[in-house]
């Protein structure tokens, strides 16, 4: 995809707005003034333009009549401080795709983006961001029959001995927060129960955005929020990645709406799942056994792709690749050859300090982030030390755990990841269960 240019003379506007538009798998760049812009124009033509009107030398509405008449096509959505309304009308009228006043708000930049762009005479997907045109692939494919199927397991279904609860502060909101977590009968699965007695499965159903058309729905999630129409709860992936790893198939978990984050990993979870005990029920689980291989993307080193295949046990391998201090990290994860307890539930959240702060000017995120995160700034680590060496590529792992636990069932099979998100987890998660529903249907 060609690039978004964002045309603005106020450094931390610039580089806000680019690291934002970065982290959605945009290209992006950015110019202080019309002229240098400009130049750049001989040997680029960009996906959308982001320009400021009041600029140094030629003003943004200025500039946006010249593009206009050299790419009649290019969409240009203005951005501005100080300007009224009367701006915004000549704007539309110069031939601008929208209008932005500043402070700019994360949500409302990237909706702006993402509608402007798929308005193009293009391919829907080839507007979308990376890891939104893979996930959006998934759903597109239509399930394999057979690939997954339901298998009875001679493991008993489990639940908690007895209640118990944690509080914290909530990643996204940065307010206290807390959980209880009860025991459950058999077969009533994992549950969330609002304050106000709304009950919310942990199942792919849930998820934010499933009963949606594809074409609305987005994949760029940073954490996994589940809502039931009129309440939602966030960040549960470390606590469903536990109960999946402790093999707790039952449980009611009353929340607010955000699970608590105490260090950006999972092991207070499993220190709570400890201190809660484990009681085995009168009733055997059933395991999704993968029995063709599963995913989407193209399997190169440097695509992103994300597969389920075949496999006698559970088994996850992960590849990230990121700039300074993480770099190339490899690791695979299996439950009966290494503890998730020690090897991975304790590796943390990670962001550059950066986005953290940008996105808590935006407000956006709450202060959670500050102290839940490994934060890294110029290629080093500036608030902690490590816990393990690999502790980024661990996290990855973590959070992979607990999305696949939407689906419902223990998976019998091998997860091949290559520098995948939430986004990614998400869209193979549903795969698999219209997978099932799939063979299902034929049995």
């Amino acid at each position: 995809m060609n690039p978004i240019c964002i045309v603005d003379d106020q450094p931390l506007i610039c580089s806000t707005v680019a690291n934002i538009l970065e982290d959605e798998g945009y290209q992006a760049l950015a110019f202080a003034d019309a002229e240098s812009f400009w130049q750049r124009l001989d040997s680029m033509e960009p996906a959308l333009v982001m320009l400021d009107i009041w600029l140094p030398g030629t003003d943004g509405l200025q500039l946006l009549q010249r593009l206009h008449e050299r790419f009649p096509e290019l969409p240009v959505i203005m951005m501005s401080g100080h300007a009224g309304i009367e701006a915004a009308v000549a704007a539309i009228k110069f031939g601008a795709a929208d209008f932005m006043e500043k402070p700019l708000h994360l949500e409302v930049l990237l909706d702006k983006v993402k509608s402007v762009l798929n308005q193009q005479p293009v391919r829907i997907d080839a507007s979308l961001p990376p890891d939104a045109r893979r996930a959006g692939e998934a759903r597109e494919m239509q399930p394999i029959p057979g690939a997954v199927e339901l298998v009875e397991s001679p493991e008993p279904q489990r639940t908690l001995k007895e209640n118990v609860v944690l509080n914290g502060v909530g990643l996204l909101s940065g307010r206290k927060t807390g959980i209880i977590l009860s025991p459950l009968g058999v077969d009533e699965g994992i549950v969330f129960q609002t304050l106000d007695g709304q009950t919310i499965r942990g199942h792919i159903t849930s998820l934010r955005n499933y009963h949606q058309p594809a074409e609305a729905k987005t994949f760029s999630a940073n954490s996994t929020t589940l809502d039931n129409g009129r309440h939602q709860v966030r960040t549960v992936e470390h606590l469903m990645a536990v109960l999946s790893m402790f093999g707790i198939t039952n449980a009611l978990i009353k929340v607010g709406d955000e699970v608590p984050n105490i260090d950006g990993s999972a092991k207070d979870f499993c220190e709570l799942i400890t201190q809660a005990g484990i009681t085995e029920q009168p009733a055997t689980t059933r395991i999704a056994v993968i029995l063709q291989k599963i995913g989407f993307g193209p399997e190169g080193k440097h695509e992103k792709h994300l597969y389920a295949e075949p496999f006698d046990g559970f088994e996850i391998a992960m590849r990230v690749d990121y700039p300074p201090p993480i770099g190339e990290q490899l690791l695979t994860f299996n439950p009966t050859q290494k503890s998730f307890a020690e090897e991975i539930a304790p590796a943390r959240s990670f962001n550059t300090f950066e986005n953290i702060d940008m996105a808590q000017k935006l407000g956006t995120v709450g202060s959670g982030y500050l102290n839940s995160h490994i934060i890294m700034h110029d290629g080093k680590v500036i608030n902690t030390a490590l816990r393990y060496d690999d502790e980024f590529v661990r996290h990855k792992i973590l959070d992979m755990i607990g999305d696949l636990s939407l689906l419902g069932y223990p998976i019998r099979g091998r997860i091949t990841a290559n520098m995948t998100s939430h986004g990614y987890n998400h869209a193979l998660v549903e795969r698999l269960y219209q997978a099932l529903k799939n063979t299902a249907a034929e049995d």
